[in-house]
This record gives C-alpha cells, sequence and structure tokens, in this order.
C-alpha cells in the first residue's frame, strides 16, 4: 500500500486552489447539515487541512494574499452595505457603544492578565488591546439573512471601526513608548497624519469617483476601479501607522452612496468577495489554529480560556448594556450586537505580530509561545461563540420581522421600459431598479417597438440585440427581465398594447437627449402615450449614471394629493432617494408638503427630505438657479382633465427647452387608476376620520373645477 503521506503536503499552486475551492463548495453543504454556520465550517476546514491538523496543505503565499484581501473585503462590505444617514443621525450611540465595548473588554483583560496570569503591564495592555478590537466575522451572516441596514448591525459595524482605531492608537503608543518616541511630538505629528489622510481621502475618492463613473460605464473597469480606491486607502492607512483594514472601512463609508445597493456594480462587488475572498481568508485563519496544544500544554488552554472568557465577557456587558440604554430588544438586538463584536481573527494575529517583534528588559520576545498560542486557540473560541450567536439573532430578528403586520392592499407593480438607444437604454434600466419594490421579487419588462417597414428585419435584429444586453445587464443584480420585440404601424400604439399584454403598472421611457424638447414631440408622441393609458408615465432624461446623482429636486402641483396615484409616485421617488442617498427636497403647496412630509415620515423615515414651500406654479423656472449639472429635477405633471392639471403645464416643454436645458430630468404623470386613500398609509382603521375628510374635500374641489368649466 503506497504511503500517502508522501504527497502530503500539497505544495503544487493548482492543487492547493482545487483543495481550497473544494472546502468553499462543500462546506456550506455539510454544515448545513448539521445546523452549524457555515462560517465554522470554514474555519474548521481550515485547522483540519492545516500544518496544525492532517497537514494537507502548505499555507503558502497564496493564503497571505487572499486572506488579507478576504479581511480587507469584510471591512469594505460592511462599510458600503451600511446606512450613512442613520450613522448621522446616531452619531452619540455610535460613540457610546464604540467606547463602551473598547472600554470594557480592554480593563476586564487588562485586569486578567496582571492579576490571574502574572503578565507585565506592557503584556498586559496588549493582550488588552488585542480584546477590545475584533474582527466583524459574522458579518456574511448578516448579508445572507438581509439585515445590513438594522439599527443593531449598523451600531456593530461602527463600533467596531471606533474600537478598532482606539485599540490601534493604544498600541501604537505601547510601540513608540517602548521605542523612547512617546513625547509630545510624537502624538502631534500622528495627529496630523491621520487628519491629513481621512481629509485627502474624503476629498480625492469622491471627485475621483465621479469623473470616473460619467466617463465609463464598462463592468469590469469599474469593478477594478473600486478595488484601486480599497487597496490605496487600505495602502496609505498602514503607511500613517494603522492597520489597512481601517483604511478598507474608510473608503467604503467614502464609496457608499456611489455604489447603490440595487445596483449591478454592488453584486459583483459582493459576489467575488463572498465567493472567494473571504472564504479563502477564513480558511487561512484556520490553519493558523494548533488545537493540539490544548492537550499536550495545560498553560495554553487556561490563558486561552481566560483571555476568551474576560475579553467575551467585556464584549457581552458592552453590548447589551448599550442595547438597554438605547431601548432596543435585549434578546435580538443586544445578541446581534454582541455576536457581530465577539470574534477577533487575522487583526488578532497582526496586533501578537508586533508583540512578538518588541524585546523586554532580558531580551526575550515581549508575546512568549505559551501566550501566542493561547491567543491563536482564543480565535477559534470566540469565532465559534460570535457565528453561533450572531446566527440565533439573526433568525430571531427575521422571524419578527415576519410577525409585523404588512402592507394591505394588493401592489400590482410591474414596469414596462420602452428602449430604442443602447446608449441611454442602461440609464432607463437602472431607474426602474432603484424604483422597484425588491420584495415583490417581479421581473421588469423591456420592450422595443419597431415600425413595419422596409427596415423592420433589420430593426427587429437590433432590437433584440438591445433588449438580450439590457436583460444580462438587469440579471447582474439578480432582477429579471421579460423582454419583446413588437411591429406596429405607430409605436405609441405599439407601446400601448404591450402595456395592456403584460399588465404593466407603469411605463418608464427616455425622453429626448438634444436640448430642445419640442412641442411637436410633446403632441404627437407623448401626449398620445398619456392619452391613452391612465396609468403612471416616467420621462426620464439623464445626462449621468443615477449613482453620481447629488440631489433630487422635486416640483408638485396643487391638489397633488387628490390623484390617485399620489402615493404610488411618492412611494417610486422615495426609493430612488433612499437608494441614491442622496438629499431630496420637494417644492409644494403647503397642504401637499403635509402629506408628503407625513407619508415619509412613517415609510421612509432614513430619507433625507426637505420641504420648500411653492405657492405658485409659475415660481417653476426660478428654481433652474438652483439646480447643479448633477442634480436630478422631477417635475410631477397631471393629465388635461384631471384634479391637479393647470394651463400652465401646456408651456413645460418650452419651460424645458429654457430653463433646464443640459439638466437631468424626470417628468412624471401620475397613475390615474383607484384612489389615493386606498394606500396602505389611509388604509388602516386609526384614518379613516382622514378618509371621510379626504372624501368630502375632494368632493368639493371636484365640484368647484366643474363650476371653472362652466364659467
Amino acid at each position: 500500500m503506497p504511503d500517502l503521506t508522501l504527497y502530503f503536503p500539497i505544495t503544487d499552486p493548482t492543487l492547493i486552489f482545487f483543495v481550497v475551492l473544494l472546502i468553499i463548495l462543500t462546506a456550506p453543504i455539510v454544515m448545513g447539515k448539521l445546523r452549524i454556520p457555515h462560517i465554522i465550517g470554514m474555519v474548521l476546514a481550515g485547522v483540519a487541512v492545516g500544518k496544525y491538523g492532517f497537514n494537507i496543505l502548505v499555507r503558502d503565499d497564496s493564503f497571505e494574499l487572499f486572506g488579507k484581501v478576504g479581511l480587507y473585503y469584510i471591512m469594505f462590505l460592511a462599510a458600503l452595505e451600511m446606512d450613512t444617514e442613520g450613522v448621522k443621525k446616531s452619531a452619540g450611540r455610535f460613540a457610546l457603544f464604540g467606547t463602551l465595548t473598547f472600554a470594557a473588554p480592554f480593563l476586564l483583560t487588562y485586569a486578567m492578565a496582571s492579576l490571574l496570569l502574572g503578565y507585565s503591564t506592557t503584556a498586559s495592555l496588549l493582550l488588552g488591546c488585542i480584546m477590545a478590537s475584533n474582527t466583524l466575522i459574522a458579518y456574511p451572516i448578516v448579508s445572507r439573512y438581509g439585515l445590513q441596514r438594522k439599527p443593531s448591525v449598523a451600531l456593530s459595524v461602527g463600533s467596531s471601526m471606533i474600537s478598532l482605531l482606539m485599540a490601534l492608537v493604544v498600541l501604537a503608543a505601547l510601540v513608540a513608548s517602548h521605542n523612547g518616541q512617546s513625547g509630545a511630538l510624537f502624538w502631534l505629528w500622528f495627529a496630523a497624519k491621520f487628519a491629513v489622510y481621512c481629509a485627502g481621502l474624503a476629498l480625492l475618492i469622491p471627485k475621483l469617483t465621479r469623473w470616473f463613473l460619467r466617463r465609463y460605464s464598462d463592468a469590469v473597469m469599474q469593478f477594478i476601479f473600486v478595488l484601486s480606491m480599497l487597496f490605496m486607502s487600505a495602502a496609505l492607512s498602514e503607511a500613517i501607522g494603522l492597520e489597512g483594514i481601517f483604511g478598507a472601512f474608510l473608503s467604503g463609508l467614502i464609496l457608499n452612496r456611489y455604489i447603490p445597493h440595487v445596483s449591478p456594480l454592488m453584486n459583483r462587488i459582493e459576489f467575488i468577495g463572498n465567493a472567494l475572498f473571504i472564504p479563502y481568508f477564513l480558511i487561512g485563519v484556520g490553519m493558523l489554529i494548533n488545537v493540539r496544544l490544548a492537550f499536550t500544554d495545560s498553560d495554553v488552554l487556561i490563558i486561552a480560556l481566560a483571555v476568551m472568557f474576560f475579553g467575551t465577557a467585556g464584549k457581552a456587558i458592552a453590548a447589551y448594556l448599550s442595547a438597554f440604554l438605547f431601548r432596543l430588544p435585549l434578546s435580538t438586538s443586544g445578541g446581534m450586537m454582541f455576536g457581530l463584536t465577539s470574534a477577533h481573527a487575522a487583526g488578532t494575529i497582526a496586533m501578537v505580530m508586533v508583540g512578538m517583534r518588541l524585546p523586554t528588559a532580558d531580551g526575550t520576545p515581549l508575546v512568549s509561545d505559551q501566550m501566542l498560542n493561547g491567543v491563536v486557540m482564543m480565535i477559534l473560541l470566540t469565532c465559534i461563540i460570535s457565528t453561533i450567536v450572531t446566527e440565533q439573532a439573526a433568525q430571531q430578528i427575521t422571524l419578527r420581522d415576519k410577525e409585523m403586520p404588512q402592507d394591505s392592499g394588493h401592489d400590482d407593480e410591474k414596469i414596462l421600459i420602452p428602449m430604442k438607444y443602447p446608449e441611454y437604454a442602461t440609464h432607463l434600466v437602472n431607474l426602474a431598479m432603484m424604483v422597484r419594490n425588491p420584495k415583490l421579487g417581479r421581473s421588469l419588462v423591456g420592450l422595443s417597438v419597431v415600425y413595419d417597414d422596409d427596415d423592420m428585419r433589420k430593426n427587429q435584429e437590433r432590437g433584440q440585440r438591445l433588449l438580450e444586453n439590457m436583460q444580462q445587464y438587469a440579471s447582474a443584480a439578480d432582477v429579471k427581465m421579460q423582454t419583446q420585440v413588437r411591429v406596429a404601424a405607430n409605436i405609441a400604439n405599439g407601446i400601448k398594447h404591450a402595456f395592456k399584454e403584460f399588465r404593466a403598472s407603469e411605463i418608464i421611457i427616455g425622453m429626448h437627449m438634444h436640448k430642445e424638447v419640442s412641442a411637436k414631440f410633446w403632441g404627437e408622441f407623448h401626449q398620445s402615450l398619456f392619452n391613452g393609458l391612465n396609468r403612471q408615465i416616467i420621462m426620464a432624461r439623464l445626462k449621468q449614471p443615477l449613482s453620481t446623482i447629488r440631489r433630487i429636486e422635486v416640483a408638485v402641483p396643487s391638489r397633488a394629493q387628490f390623484e390617485p396615484g399620489f402615493y404610488r409616485w411618492l412611494e417610486r421617488v422615495a426609493r430612488l432617494s433612499v437608494n441614491l442617498e442622496c438629499r431630496t427636497v420637494f417644492h409644494a403647496r403647503t397642504d401637499t408638503l403635509s402629506l408628503i412630509s407625513d407619508y415619509l415620515h412613517n415609510r421612509h423615515h432614513e430619507m433625507r427630505a426637505e420641504y420648500m414651500p411653492m405657492n405658485h406654479w409659475n415660481e417653476l423656472p426660478d428654481l433652474a438657479a438652483s439646480i447643479a449639472d448633477d442634480h436630478l429635477f422631477i417635475v410631477v405633471a397631471a393629465r388635461k382633465g384631471t384634479v391637479s392639471y393647470k394651463n400652465a403645464l401646456e408651456h413645460l416643454p418650452e419651460e424645458i427647452t429654457a430653463h433646464f436645458s443640459g439638466k437631468n430630468i424626470i417628468i412624471l404623470f401620475p397613475d390615474q387608476h383607484g384612489d389615493p386613500m386606498d394606500e396602505m398609509t389611509f388604509a388602516q382603521p386609526q384614518h379613516q376620520e382622514e378618509r371621510s375628510a379626504y372624501v368630502a374635500l375632494k368632493e368639493w374641489v371636484t365640484k368647484q373645477l366643474r363650476l371653472d368649466t362652466r364659467h
């Protein structure tokens, strides 16, 4: 029988990569059968195949490279998926939880190390720094459950960065003190470097990103650009004396608003990280863990258990105390905060390595072999605790959300997108993905209508290629799209017939990209379209990618709240604003603004909305001065004969040409199907008085309009 040990450990890079891929493929399957979080499976697989396990793989340079990328990726994704507006509103909470989750484990671990283990002051402080920081190793669990924007998750991510920064500052002080450089000049220089670093990235990255995304739409180029910003930030962070993971997190925060959560780019970033880099990092962490020491050296096990117990107890105290102070549910939110902030991984190894380079008075390293192995053993224990607690909390939060009352009523949302020009189609599809309701999981409908003429065959093939490309583009964001190429003698009639066949609820269609919007164009095509359909129509002229829009201005006519589609278009604008994470300003009469404010406060409290009174529609041209090239101007129009229609809307094409040429514009014709009071906001029993008042007011307005028409 051949000696199999001759073939192990595997050193061939191709075979190493093959085995790692097998682990990434099979670990979730096996762990799923055992009802154990997948992340533990990755770490345990690393233990098994490493030199301290069955010695199947050599931990070559690929684990160093991909492992570091994976660690950066975890921090980068956590920052990308944060609700930055919620962070701004809850800055005090972040500061308090960040301070607690640093101070509690730091003080407990320091006291334990100096009093129970008998370590020196410097070694005890180093252990305190290690346990005060943490790695968001369980964050992929949160992503899998779709809980990234829960308050407890956002608090955990933000506090992790605060505690990490504090730990790194204390570590820098330890190293400087050991080298005799801890004077005032050292700290002034460190603070100056840190301030210049943060300010430089905050100014440079947004300008570079807007410039790049406006000029290059290629998917591969955009992905490489984002990774370049990530690693540039990480490298500069290491250059000023901080760990690269801080730079990775900071770059994610800065890029947050330029990478919408429903975009194909975000989908690609998450896919590559979760499929390769993050599992590689977890397996690499497992390969560092020597489980045998727990059975051969009792001191190592004692150190590991002591450090784990006191450090984890500190994290638990900070998490549950913060949840209590913030009036969050202790069992779910408190558990989530504890689970996410209790794990330690590669960042811990990096800090230990720093300690190993610091000699004591007798020349021996500050970190002994027993301390090193105890810390590595602690990594395994805290990773297991973190993933189990986070998994349980995520399941409880998901079950709690399912038990909450859902929106009443039937949402017939299905968006039809007529497309003709390839260079503009991606803008329309992006807009549709931004305003759709992802919870419904419904597909978009891509349509190409061609004339029945001599060029019909050629135009059919061209339209089919365009729709196939857009179908692939939408699928990159996990959005399905139905397509149809339609032959018609009249384009508007072809769109209307397709609208009825697909039972669509609204249309998103492009406007002319020329500087002038001709009244003839308005009259012949769009007039036919929105007169023939009483559903919502969104006409868009977008000069740049939506992700680079900095502000949205919305002009709303008087009596718009009496239109049946009032809450439908308001919901679409709110989704767009939330996905773009930009400020939105509504211009309308005070009574209309009051209803808009109430709706957004109840349904989209995270939205950054402002309200500016506009007493007369003639004030519309005055808004032109406040709208920059990277703003989006939305005009809520009205069909002739409807409640909110006014004669001034007849001059809208001329006003757009005269005052808004070159701007990003959406003209929105509200839905005339149904009743605005049928929406969920006013369908609850507590709103019956509002409904009765609305019905009476609507009857009065209708009567006045009839009198105005007669006279």
